[in-house]
C-alpha cells in the first residue's frame, strides 16, 4: 500500500506552477521585512485562505491587496495595523502594480478628471451610496472630516471640537454671510447658524448630502444648494472648504483659490480643511479610485502653494493629520456596531471593502502618510487675523 492510501494520510500536496511559488516567496519575504507575518497571531498578521492571494497582491498591489481582502482571500484581526507596518516599511515603492499605475498618471496628465461633468458623477459613487449608511457612521452632526480629540472623548464631542476649532479661526461674528464650498450634510453650516448667529450659504454635489441636510438644517439661516463650488457667485464674510480640495484635482487647484478669492470681501478670512499628501501626486491609488474616491488626489503642500501663489496670503497652517487615525476608527466602530441593523445592500463584501478603506486609512494616518492641514487665508493687504488655534 502507498503512503498516501495509508489510514489518516493526507492526499499528495498540488504542486503551485513556478510563477505562484517565487510569488509567495516575494511577498513573504517582503511582509517579513514589515514584521508581517504570515500565518501569526500577533497584531496586524495575516492568515491566507486562497494561494491566489499572493499573486494578485504582486500583479495590482494595493487593487490587489484591497480587492483580495473583498473576497475572503485573507484575513487579519488589525487591517490598520498591517497597513500601518506595510507603510512603515516601504513597501508600496517595492509593489507597485505596475501599467495601471502608469495609466493612471497618463490619464491624469491628459485629462481635467475633476470637471464638473466627472464631478458630479464622482461624488455619486461614494456620497449617495446612502444616508442609511452615512447616519450609523457618522456624529449626529453628520460631520464627515477630521475630528479634534484634544480634549474630546466622543466621536460626537471631537467633531464639536472641530467646528469650533474652525469658527475661532474664521472669527466669526453674528450676521456674518458666510460661504461653505463642500459642505457635506451641512454641519459646520448649522453650527456657525446655530452658535454663532451667521447667516451660511453651503454647496454641494451630492443629492443625498442635499436632501438630507435641508431636513436636519431647515430651521436655521442655512441655504444649501445643490451645485459646483465653481457656480458660486457674490461676496461672503467668511469662506470656508472642510474637506472638498482632497476632491477638486491637480489641476483645479488654482480654480478653487480663485473661487475663494473672488468670494471673500476685502476684510474676509477663509480657511480651508484638507487631506494632504507628503509628495505632490496627479492621481490616488487604484483601490482608491474604484471603490471608495472616484478621481480623488489629495494635494501636497508645494501643490497648495501654487495654488495660492499670488491670490492669497497664508496667515496659519496647522496641522492635525494624527487627529485623523482615531477618527477613522470611531467611523469603522460605528459601522461595526451598526452591521445588523444595515440594509441587505450594505452586503459582505461592501462592509469589508468598507474596513478596509476606514482602517486602511487609519494606519497610513498613524504611519504619517498623509497629514490634514488647516490653513487660515487672507486677500493680500488685510490686516493679520488673529489665528485663535486652542
Amino acid at each position: 500500500m502507498s503512503s498516501t492510501a495509508r489510514a489518516g494520510a493526507r492526499p499528495a500536496r498540488r504542486a503551485r506552477p513556478a510563477g505562484a511559488q517565487s510569488a509567495e516567496a516575494l511577498v513573504r519575504e517582503l511582509f517579513g521585512l514589515a514584521g508581517v507575518r504570515i500565518g501569526g497571531s500577533g497584531p496586524g498578521d495575516i492568515v491566507v485562505h486562497d494561494p491566489r492571494f499572493y499573486a494578485r497582491l504582486v500583479r495590482h498591489a494595493s487593487l490587489g491587496l484591497g480587492e483580495s481582502y473583498m473576497d475572503a482571500w485573507w484575513d487579519s484581526d488589525a487591517v490598520d495595523v498591517l497597513i500601518e507596518k506595510l507603510v512603515r516599511a516601504g513597501l508600496r515603492e517595492r509593489i507597485r502594480g505596475g501599467a495601471r499605475l502608469r495609466l493612471m498618471a497618463a490619464r491624469a496628465f491628459l485629462l481635467n478628471l475633476q470637471s464638473p461633468a466627472r464631478a458630479r458623477r464622482a461624488v455619486a459613487a461614494h456620497y449617495d451610496i446612502g444616508n442609511d449608511l452615512y447616519t450609523r457612521m457618522l456624529d449626529p452632526r453628520m460631520v464627515y472630516t477630521c475630528a479634534y480629540w484634544r480634549d474630546a472623548d466622543t466621536l460626537a464631542a471631537a467633531q464639536e471640537a472641530k467646528l469650533e476649532l474652525v469658527c475661532r479661526k474664521l472669527g466669526l461674528e453674528p450676521g456674518m454671510r458666510v460661504l461653505d464650498l463642500g459642505c457635506g450634510w451641512g454641519g459646520f453650516a448649522a453650527w456657525a447658524a446655530e452658535r454663532h448667529g451667521c447667516s451660511v450659504v453651503g454647496v454641494t454635489l451630492s443629492r443625498e448630502q442635499h436632501e438630507l441636510g435641508r431636513r436636519m438644517w431647515g430651521h436655521l439661516d442655512v441655504d444649501l444648494r445643490l451645485a459646483d463650488y465653481r457656480a458660486v457667485r457674490g461676496t461672503f464674510d467668511r469662506v470656508v472648504s472642510i474637506g472638498m480640495m482632497e476632491h477638486v484635482g491637480p489641476r483645479n487647484h488654482r480654480t478653487m483659490m480663485e473661487v475663494v478669492r473672488r468670494s471673500l470681501g476685502p476684510e474676509g478670512v477663509a480657511l480651508v480643511h484638507t487631506i494632504a499628501s507628503n509628495v505632490t501626486r496627479r492621481h490616488t491609488t487604484p483601490f482608491v479610485q474604484r471603490y471608495v474616491f472616484p478621481d480623488a488626489v489629495s494635494p501636497s503642500l508645494a501643490q497648495i502653494g501654487r495654488a495660492v501663489d499670488g491670490l492669497l496670503v497664508l496667515e496659519d497652517l496647522q496641522n492635525i493629520g494624527p487627529d485623523y487615525d482615531r477618527t477613522l476608527m470611531a467611523w469603522w466602530e460605528n459601522v461595526e456596531a451598526a452591521r445588523g441593523d444595515l440594509p441587505a445592500r450594505y452586503d459582505e463584501r461592501f462592509l469589508r471593502m468598507w474596513r478596509f478603506y476606514l482602517q486602511g486609512a487609519a494606519g497610513m494616518a498613524r504611519a504619517r502618510d498623509g497629514q490634514l492641514f488647516q490653513m487660515v487665508l487672507t486677500i493680500p493687504g488685510r490686516a493679520q487675523p488673529p489665528c485663535r488655534v486652542s
